[in-house]
């Protein structure tokens, strides 16, 4: 630090003290500890700086993000007044600044700007004094963020297991379903009854239908990814107007993109199949909501910031909500139902998320799922360039 800054600086806090307060404005931080706050702006977790009283005096990218507000607004609030009770904060911030231990960790909920999300999140807090002047940094992990990535790796896991389990079985399903098809043709010729005929005609048309359900388990491992520019607004758009030519009445499909998403490489078609495949089946559990009027099927895009998918750290991150306000999925398959043949509804093939699933995790992304009656979201998310 020159000897200009140092004046500076000390000038800065003997005005601070005058006022009662140790440190006035962030710059005289950023002046007392070059190089460090910098650093925080790398982490995906939410770091601030505050003063024993709960000032905040820096707060890095991740936390501004959050918290859906610039940082210039979050340094003149305290730290305290974005938390939904914030009472054994305050007493663990004062603990640590008084050095009756050096670091501590509590959970707590982070209210957030309601532009940004409705509900408080859950976060664990880390509570650090520094060396420097008895500031303090609070460390923030989303809740929900390790849980996820636990069970990402755990879907991460599992879809692996059911690719190479769906290609063995379908190839051995293959073989003698050829077989039993051409034998039934072949003994069809030789009946002369048309009542035993029938039968074999069963057979022939119960053979189609599984060799049907084979090629399309088999088909997102067959087809080549075509890939090119896709614009995710394109998608959503296409499948909305396939879902309202089928849907004409009593179905609401709302619309909110965010437009600065850049376009990205893919194959749009996988991606429109993808998006369709889930929408498809939100408007078929709406179908007592389209008798009433008021069902609704919502398109939502956002950007993310540094996301981790599939064990991978990502700068940039497309999301993609697909929301509806049916019954919600039965909680004895909610845990199940990207699995392969799984389904709610009677009739339905149990393929639809599957390959849904499957397009996405070509793309390198993945596909989450929360749901309760009267609200049900899916989200995808696909790493951006």
């Amino acid at each position: 630090m020159t000897m200009s800054a140092r004046k500076a600086v000390a000038k800065g806090r003997q005005e601070s003290v005058a006022r009662g307060g140790s440190i006035a404005h962030p710059d005289d931080v950023q002046a007392l500890l070059p190089g460090t706050l910098e650093a925080f702006d790398h982490l995906a977790t939410m770091v601030a700086v505050i003063e024993p009283d709960g000032q905040c005096l820096f707060a890095n990218v991740a936390f501004e993000e959050e918290l859906g507000l610039s940082r210039r607004s979050v340094l003149r609030e305290s730290l305290f007044d974005w938390f939904e009770d914030a009472t054994l904060l305050r007493d663990v911030v004062r603990a640590v600044a008084a050095n009756e231990y050096a670091t501590s960790r509590l959970e707590a909920r982070l209210k957030r700007h309601p532009n940004v999300f409705a509900e408080p999140l859950p976060a664990q807090v880390l509570v650090t004094r520094m060396d420097h002047r008895d500031l303090i940094v609070v460390e923030l992990v989303e809740v929900e963020q390790q849980t996820r990535q636990e069970r990402e790796e755990r879907v991460l896991d599992q879809v692996q297991a059911n690719k190479e389990l769906i290609r063995n079985l379908a190839h051995e399903i293959k073989n003698p379903l050829g077989g039993i098809r051409g034998a039934a043709q072949l003994l069809q010729l030789e009946l002369e009854s048309p009542s035993l005929t029938e039968y074999t005609q069963v057979i022939i048309h119960e053979a189609d239908r599984l060799q049907a359900l084979v090629d399309r388990l088999l088909a997102p491992h067959r087809r080549p990814h075509v890939v090119g520019d896709v614009n995710i607004h394109e998608v959503c758009e296409r499948v909305r107007s396939l879902i309202l030519a089928e849907f004409p009445k009593g179905l609401k499909v709302w619309r909110d993109y965010d437009t600065s998403i850049p376009e990205f490489r893919g194959d749009r078609e996988q991606l429109i199949q993808a998006v369709l495949n889930i929408a498809h089946n939100a408007a078929q559990a709406l179908s007592e909501r389209m008798a009433q009027g008021d069902a609704l099927l919502a398109l939502r895009t956002r950007v993310a910031r540094r996301v981790t998918v599939n064990r991978v750290l990502h700068r940039l991150a497309l999301v993609l909500l697909i929301e509806d306000n049916g019954p919600g999925i039965p909680e004895s398959i909610r845990d199940r139902i990207f699995y392969p043949l799984v389904s709610g509804r009677e009739g339905g093939s149990g393929l639809g998320l599957t390959l849904a699933q499957t397009f996405v995790q070509q793309h390198l992304g993945t596909i989450e799922c929360e749901s309760e009656p009267g609200k049900t979201v899916f989200k995808i998310i696909i790493p951006l360039p």
